[in-house]
């Protein structure tokens, strides 16, 4: 094995010498050809190209090949970062769709506020529902008007659909709203057609319970609910809600305000009631001048 090794190593190498020289001479004798500037040269060089340049088509279909592949890789590239470009935009109609339908919401709160029919002589303030300050054992919302804005305790509040609850608590910018489904909200009511007086109690539901006053037969389910005007508390005929059978089996309420979506508040200006200071004032008096003739006509 040691000697065909070396035999083979004896003969390989002269006969590589050989042809790395023959192909030295190759490569030199076609560059001469190349160089040559003469007419018979030129033409054979044409005839060597033609013959010998199409038949190595097979040699230029990697080189082809490869080129498409690079332009539809850049192509894919370009349409990757349009691609992502669309879904940038998508994203950003995404936004502004959203946005878009918040304030169609608000636009129609608004509208329907303005729809709601009230008595002539009630005037209101809208105000924006800052946060939702409801808790388990109290239900309260904070509106971003206040006493700056001349709104007073006790005034009711209203959504676009019916009553929402009334002021209590005043600040300077903001005033916060009890709700009527807070437990310490007793609101007088009227049920509609019968006429029944009854009070509406908050109980943390949104369909509080009513304590008839009056006769309980002739309350059904489906009677409109108004406020009665009861006690100056709240202007009489606005809309509460509806009477219900809960599953208790008590009479309730379901109330007509949207509690679910508070954005818009308007608050209503109850007219102001002549306070009382003294027992004096509780008798009124007759400002009618007197005439003194008329006095001395009468002793005599």
């Amino acid at each position: 094995m040691a000697r065909d090794r070396y035999a083979q190593d004896e003969y390989g190498r002269p006969i590589r010498r050989i042809l790395i020289g023959l192909l030295v001479i190759v490569l030199l004798a076609v560059f001469a050809l190349w160089r040559i500037d003469n007419p018979r040269v030129e033409r054979f060089r044409g005839a060597v190209i033609d013959t010998v340049v199409p038949s190595f088509d097979w040699a230029f279909v990697p080189v082809t090949k490869l080129s498409r592949m690079l332009g539809d890789f850049q192509s894919y590239a370009r349409i990757y970062e349009q691609n992502q470009e669309l879904r940038r935009e998508l994203q950003q109609l995404k936004s502004w769709r959203e946005a878009a339908l918040q304030l169609e919401q608000e636009n129609a709160r608004l509208l329907d506020l303005n729809k709601v029919r009230l008595n002539a002589q009630l005037t209101y303030v809208t105000g924006v529902v800052l946060t939702d300050n409801g808790s388990p054992f109290r239900r309260s919302v904070l509106l971003n008007v206040g006493a700056r804005d001349g709104i007073r305790d006790g005034w009711a509040t209203m959504d676009g659909l019916g009553l929402v609850g009334r002021i209590a608590g005043l600040g300077k910018q903001t005033s916060r709203v009890i709700l009527l489904t807070d437990t310490n909200s007793r609101v007088p009511v009227t049920i509609q057609p019968s006429g029944q007086k009854a009070l509406l109690v908050g109980d943390n539901t949104l369909a509080p319970p009513v304590e008839i006053v009056e006769n309980i037969e002739d309350v059904r389910p489906g009677d409109r609910v108004v406020t009665s005007g009861d006690g100056k508390l709240f202007p009489a005929d606005i809309l509460v809600g509806q009477i219900v059978q809960g599953r208790d089996g008590r009479l309730r309420v379901k109330l007509s305000a949207d509690y679910g979506r508070l954005e818009f508040l308007r608050v209503l200006r109850t007219p102001q009631t002549p306070t009382i200071a003294s027992t004096g004032a509780l008798i009124s008096v007759d400002e009618t001048p007197i005439d003194p003739d008329s006095l001395e006509a009468g002793d005599g």
